[in-house]
């Protein structure tokens, strides 16, 4: 009846046809523009054809529709917001088409139906979903919402309400919870579900559902009155506000366009949701969170590529235990490595296998592993004194203290004990791989892994190069993260590397303003309102202030001209006062424990003692654009010039890492997306602006010649 690429048409017994969704040569159907206008020419082959009495939807994959097809949103949102809006109006027009057909038709709906899949599945009157499919309208993860009628179908299958959580949270729902909220009509289990979606779709032919019904209501305003809309707008708004922030306004925008969409017919509540999705679209967040929901389907299928060219680890090993040598055994013995721990203090052995089981006993409290998973778990780390089994191991993360001849000691003793080809990998912060190497015999054997703290948290690991590192061992160590979960990024050898070289100039920044006499709570303020999880000062208390010093000499050595020593140093005080941050109770803030045992911050007027005696020139009031401007100029900046230097291949990987290691706020997509939002043009003129504070504030020539040529990071 209809033959596609992505879609065709088969007819069945009694006047029934399956459209099928099949995508030719691929093991996955997805949403793309050609696959919706396939849908277009199935719909008009099927509304024409009067031999037809219902249709079946199926899916020849094992999982329905992945969803959209993001890549094409680049160069739709390239275009002006009236003219998005017109095209998903338009997009809607084809929709109503199915929903508009004269003859039921039912949806058989196995593995996942998101986001537009979803809202495709909602065209038709009846729905049976397999009991461990999911469905949800996902789209505020990417700074947007549903914009092919998924609000408007969404509100009056499962009411305001219901619609309101679901697009607001975003998260995907089960089987049952589909079925209470009315979403689908049927959960059966996989191997029946063809069977009971033909049942229902026969049902609906012989009359003996009232399919006409459900279709209608779908047209109709929702049966609620304004005031009952508004309300629950209202009570949705302030959580969904706090959950989302200013920068992310997509769930807020369409609540109140959700509301006003209730009491407008099908075409009058379309109408509105185009118009609200046009605006939504071009948002910065919608920008960012897409770029970077491709960057991190770019970098999965680098990493895939990277684990077959290395060797698998079978066993591993950490040598350094405590709390980061502990999270690093259980994260890999969680995901199925078994580890080796050693060090050679037992009361360090101690403490990382407590953590190892602190962190086991949570995923028990939290339901995701039964006790006696866990006990395997906690039985497949092994603490010894000794390098017994080294031998066996395929890698081992170094993780003992910060300090070059230390490690150098340590190593090259390692290297002795474990057989050739074995991946010996540490776990620095800041020193450089080649220095830690020299006295190696196989230095092509080693490599950096770089976690962040707290380990079972930070996905961000990585994975450093060095001159004589083989390419065999960098695939191993990215195949070993990926193993645990983690996310990978290769990066070359470097001070700092990349996330700490780049975070480096913003602390700088940060303490410049204080010597020039900013108020630190106020820095905190302003950032935490750009979107940082916290300010620098609280975060310098947070990774502890003589650590976070130690680092940033380390690194600053490196570029001495772009990172200099800046005099009225306030973290440097703080140090010197012994003022450490939480892990003494006192840094920039004060800290006590709350009843749960986590740090709770309050202001220290010692520490504003402290830093006015770093400011001769008093208090000065910055206001907060001044602030974000010197305090993120810099970092763009130094981002720049790391992907100038090669220290990673493409912006893409330089703005996940910043993504993931440092909690750069999301909507602004990393530092180089957020360059691309300002314009480099734009960018490059902030920098001329506060060219007076020096070296960190000098765009490079390439910078210059891209605001000179309008050019851009990423393509749009």
């Amino acid at each position: 009846m209809f033959q596609g690429e992505s879609i065709e048409v088969l007819p069945l017994q009694d006047g029934l046809v399956e459209l099928r969704f099949d995508r030719g040569g691929e093991a996955i159907n997805k949403l793309d523009a050609r696959t919706v206008d396939e849908f277009r020419q199935a719909t008009e082959r099927i509304a024409t054809s009067p031999e037809v009495r219902g249709v079946l939807v199926t899916s020849a994959k094992d999982v329905f529709i992945v969803g959209a097809d993001i890549t094409e949103f680049g160069a739709t949102f390239q275009q002006e917001e009236a003219q998005i809006a017109s095209g998903v109006r338009a997009s809607n027009e084809l929709f109503n088409a199915f929903e508009d057909l004269k003859v039921p038709s039912v949806v058989a709906i196995n593995g996942f139906a998101l986001g537009g899949v979803l809202e495709l599945a909602m065209l038709a009157p009846l729905r049976v979903m397999a009991d461990a499919a999911q469905v949800g309208v996902p789209e505020v993860k990417l700074g947007l919402f549903p914009g092919f009628g998924g609000t408007v179908r969404l509100s009056r299958l499962a009411g305001l309400a219901t619609a309101i959580d679901w697009v607001a949270n975003g998260k995907p729902a089960k089987a049952p919870a589909a079925l209470a909220a009315g979403v689908v009509d049927e959960v059966t289990g996989a191997d029946a579900l063809r069977e009971r979606a033909l049942a229902l779709l026969q049902r609906a032919v012989r009359g003996e559902i009232d399919w006409q019904s459900a279709q209608q209501r779908k047209r109709a305003p929702v049966a609620l009155s304004a005031q009952e809309a508004g309300a629950l707008v209202e009570a949705a708004r302030t959580q969904v506000a706090a959950r989302s922030g200013r920068h992310q306004p997509a769930a807020v925008i369409a609540l109140e366009m959700m509301a006003e969409a209730a009491g407008r017919d099908r075409a009058g509540a379309l109408d509105l949701e185009s118009a609200a999705f046009g605006r939504v679209a071009k948002t910065q967040a919608a920008a960012s969170l897409v770029q970077a929901f491709l960057n991190d389907q770019a970098l999965k299928k680098l990493y895939k590529r990277h684990a077959r060219e290395g060797r698998p680890v079978k066993q591993a090993a950490v040598l350094g235990a405590g709390i980061m040598g502990g999270g690093i055994a259980y994260t890999s013995a969680l995901r199925g490595t078994p580890v080796r721990m050693k060090d050679i203090a037992q009361p360090q052995l101690d403490l990382g296998m407590a953590e190892a089981g602190k962190q086991l006993a949570k995923q028990v409290k939290n339901g995701r592993l039964a006790q006696a998973k866990a006990d395997a778990i906690q039985a497949s780390i092994v603490p010894q004194l000794d390098e017994t089994g080294f031998d066996a191991v395929d890698c081992v993360v170094e993780a003992v203290v910060e300090n070059l001849e230390v490690k150098r000691k340590v190593l090259a003793a390692l290297e002795r004990s474990v057989k050739p080809g074995t991946v010996i990998a540490s776990n620095t912060s800041s020193l450089r791989i080649d220095d830690i190497a020299q006295p190696l015999a196989r230095p092509e054997d080693f490599v950096g892994m770089h976690f962040f703290n707290p380990v079972p948290v930070m996905q961000l690991v990585e994975v450093i190069q060095g001159a004589k590192t083989s390419n065999a061992a960098v695939s191993t160590a990215v195949g070993y993260a990926v193993a645990m979960g983690k996310t990978p990024i290769v990066v070359k050898d470097c001070p700092g590397f990349l996330v700490n070289r780049i975070l480096t100039p913003y602390i700088n920044a940060f303490v410049q303003l204080v010597a020039d006499g900013a108020d630190f709570e106020a820095v905190d303020r302003a950032m935490e309102a750009f979107g940082w999880p916290m300010g620098p000062a609280y975060l310098q208390d947070v990774v502890g202030m003589d650590v976070g010093s130690h680092v940033g000499d380390v690194i600053a050595a490196g570029y001495p001209q772009r990172m200099p020593t800046i005099d009225r140093n306030a973290v440097k005080a703080m140090v010197a006062a012994k003022r450490y941050g939480q892990k003494n109770g006192a840094g920039f803030y004060r800290y006590e424990n709350d009843p749960t045992g986590r740090p709770r911050k309050s202001a220290a007027p010692e520490a504003h003692a402290l830093v006015a005696t770093l400011q001769p020139q008093g208090r000065r009031d910055f206001a907060d654009a001044e602030i974000v401007e010197r305090m993120m100029l810099p970092m763009v900046v130094e981002a720049a010039h790391a992907l100038e230097d090669g220290v990673v291949a493409t912006p893409a990987e330089l703005d996940m890492a910043l993504l993931l290691g440092v909690g750069f706020p999301a909507y602004a997509g990393g530092a180089l997306k957020y360059a691309d939002w300002l314009g480099l043009d734009r960018l490059v003129a902030l920098c001329d602006k506060h060219a007076a504070l020096g070296a960190p504030y000098a765009p490079t020539a390439r910078m210059r010649e891209m605001a000179a040529r309008k050019l851009r990071y990423y393509p749009v």
